[in-house]
């Protein structure tokens, strides 16, 4: 029997603990829902962008976080999380920001990959719990056409590792040599997550 996804609007909603893992099972589970809806194409910039948001939650708060994934309309994606403090990131009201400052990197990264952004708190319940904030983005295909993609080769953060590694996904592909250079690719999103994106202790 065929699978068939469901229409949108969907949504899943994942409780997170407060722990150095939750990046990473965040993002394995943003991966399996994408998969599911036959959205994979959107899979390593929500990645991104995920770990950035989720990131945050974990070192500035000291409680548990929650996931939001929400499918829409011309197949566009909305993806929130909330935490528990009413503090909202620098990077989501700066009109400019440091490239290497921690608000600079994740400004540049959401300027660079995503539709539309924003945050708001509230004093109520949201999620199952009291208060807090929540930090919220959404992508789509046709931006996603519209812009070149996000890598390490056009990356702010300077990082000769990142250069490299990109150079080196992009020989391959040239040569044809299709495996060696989906290894590649892998190696390039290894490095930059684990690198610029995971707070120290993380496991990817």
């Amino acid at each position: 029997m065929a699978t068939v996804s469901a229409p949108p609007p969907w949504t899943y909603t994942l409780e997170l603990p407060h722990d150095p893992r939750a990046p990473g099972i965040a993002r394995a589970t943003l991966r399996a829902v994408l998969g599911g809806h036959g959205m994979r194409e959107l899979s390593d910039t929500a990645e991104l962008l995920v770990s950035e948001l989720v990131t945050n939650a974990y070192q500035h708060t000291d409680g548990p976080s929650s996931l939001r994934l929400r499918g829409l309309a011309e197949r566009r994606l909305r993806v929130s999380v909330w935490d528990a403090s009413p503090d909202v990131p620098a990077f989501f009201g700066e009109a400019k920001a440091a490239v290497r400052a921690e608000s600079g990197r994740g400004l540049l990264l959401l300027r660079r990959c995503a539709s539309t952004w924003g945050s708001y708190r509230f004093d109520l319940g949201r999620f199952g719990a009291a208060g807090g904030k929540i930090l919220w983005f959404e992508l789509s295909e046709s931006a996603r056409e519209g812009r070149e993609s996000f890598g390490p080769s056009a990356s702010p953060l300077g990082c000769r590792e990142c250069a490299h590694l990109e150079a080196e996904r992009r020989r391959l592909a040239a040569c044809g040599s299709g495996e060696k250079a989906v290894d590649a690719g892998i190696a390039v999103r290894r490095h930059f997550r684990s690198a610029h994106l995971l707070p120290k202790g993380a496991v990817w």
